[in-house]
C-alpha cells in the first residue's frame, strides 16, 4: 500500500512540475523566436517585408497517427513540421521570414519530451533561417497536433505559381524521388519482407527521408528566376504533376525511366519491383517540380549545380491539357490512383 501511495506521489509530482503556458513559452519557445516574434509576450508576432516584396503564406497541419508515428522521436517530429512548409516556400521561389506553431499537446506529456521537440525545431528553423514568430499552444484529448504557418517573401509578382506551365517547356525534379514513400514502410511497424533485404544502411537512408525531408531552399532563387511553374512534390509526384498540370491547363510527356531514384531505393526495387508504383506515387518526397522554358533551362540547371541540389529533366509539357503520357521501357504506362490523398 505504501508503495502504491509513493507512485501516486510521483505522478502528482511529475504533473505539478510541469510548466504553466507561460512558462513553457518562455523554457522552450522563446529561445527559437526572432525579433519578429517580439520576444513571446505579446499577442502577435511582426513581420516587415522590405519595399516592393510580397509575403507568401503556407500552412500544415500533421496529426499523430496520419503523418508520424507517435512514438517518432520528438525532434524529428519538429523537424518534418517545419520542413514540410519550407518545402512549399522553396518552391515559390520565396525566402523564408518566420513561421508560427499552433501545439496541441495530448494527456501525457513530459518535459522531455517537450525539450527535444523546442530541440529538434530549433534545429529546422536554424537551417532554413526561418525564426518562430509567435504561436499557441493548447491541451486536447485527442492525439499530439501541430500546424505550422510559414511566411516567405519574393520581389512583387515573382512568385512561381503551379498555373504558368507552357508547351515546350522541360519538366524536371530535384533530388530523388520515392525515399519518403518507401521510407514510411521501412520505418514502420509490420515492415515487409523486401526491407528485411536491405542492407542496414539502405533501411537507414530511407527511414531518415521519411522522417527529415530536405526542404529545398538553395533552389528558390533559380526558380523565381527561369521556372514557369513549381511546386513541391508532397503527395507523389504522379499525383502532384496532375495538379500542376490542371493548374497551367496543359498536357505532359513524361518518361518514367529518366525519374530519379536513389541507390536505396533502386534495391527495394530490386527486392520488389511493385515497389517502382509505391515510389512514383507514394509522396513524402519534399523534392521540387518544375516546368522550365527549354531556352532557361541550362542556366536552372547550372544554378542547381551550384547550390549542390541534382535537378533531372523527366518529361516535356505539351498543349494537350489534361492528357499525361507516360512511358516505361517504351511502354504507354498508366496509374489506378496517382497520389496520397486525405479524403
Amino acid at each position: 500500500m505504501a508503495g502504491c501511495i509513493s507512485l501516486l506521489r510521483k505522478r502528482r509530482s511529475s504533473v505539478l512540475e510541469r510548466p504553466g503556458e507561460f512558462e513553457l513559452i518562455a523554457r522552450h519557445f522563446a529561445p527559437i523566436a526572432g525579433p519578429g516574434g517580439l520576444g513571446l509576450i505579446d499577442d502577435a508576432g511582426l513581420l516587415r517585408p522590405a519595399r516592393g516584396y510580397e509575403i507568401v503564406v503556407t500552412a500544415d497541419a500533421l496529426v499523430a497517427g496520419v503523418h508520424f508515428f507517435p512514438d517518432d522521436p520528438p525532434g524529428s517530429i519538429a523537424r518534418k513540421a517545419l520542413a514540410v512548409n519550407l518545402s512549399d516556400l522553396a518552391a515559390k521561389g520565396a525566402k523564408p521570414d518566420g513561421f508560427v506553431l499552433a501545439l496541441a499537446l495530448p494527456k501525457g506529456w513530459t518535459e522531455g519530451w517537450l525539450a527535444a521537440f523546442a530541440a529538434g525545431l530549433k534545429q529546422a528553423a536554424d537551417e532554413g533561417a526561418c525564426p518562430l514568430i509567435g504561436g499557441d499552444t493548447v491541451s486536447t484529448p485527442g492525439p499530439l497536433t501541430l500546424t505550422i504557418t510559414a511566411f516567405g517573401s519574393v520581389p512583387a509578382g515573382r512568385m512561381v505559381l503551379r498555373s504558368g506551365a507552357k508547351r515546350g517547356d522541360v519538366l524536371a525534379v530535384s533530388g530523388t524521388i520515392g525515399d519518403g514513400a518507401l521510407g514510411l514502410k521501412a520505418h514502420g511497424p509490420g515492415a515487409p519482407a523486401w526491407v528485411e533485404r536491405l542492407s542496414s544502411s539502405d533501411r537507414g537512408f530511407l527511414a531518415d527521408r521519411y522522417l527529415h525531408p530536405q526542404p529545398r531552399l538553395g533552389l528558390a532563387a533559380a526558380l523565381q528566376a527561369h521556372a514557369s511553374a513549381a511546386m513541391d512534390v508532397s503527395d507523389g509526384l504522379v499525383g502532384d504533376l496532375v495538379k500542376l498540370l490542371k493548374a497551367s491547363g496543359a498536357g505532359a510527356e513524361v518518361d518514367l525511366d529518366t525519374v530519379p531514384l536513389s541507390e536505396a531505393a533502386r534495391a527495394a526495387i530490386m527486392a520488389d519491383p511493385a515497389l517502382a508504383e509505391l515510389a512514383w506515387t507514394g509522396g513524402d518526397d519534399y523534392e521540387i517540380l518544375c516546368a522550365v522554358p527549354q531556352g532557361e533551362f541550362p542556366a536552372m540547371a547550372e544554378a542547381a549545380a551550384a547550390a549542390g541540389i541534382a535537378l533531372t529533366t523527366i518529361g516535356v509539357v505539351t498543349g494537350a491539357a489534361g492528357s499525361i503520357e507516360y512511358r516505361e521501357r517504351g511502354r504507354a504506362r498508366s496509374f489506378a490512383a496517382g497520389s496520397f490523398a486525405h479524403f
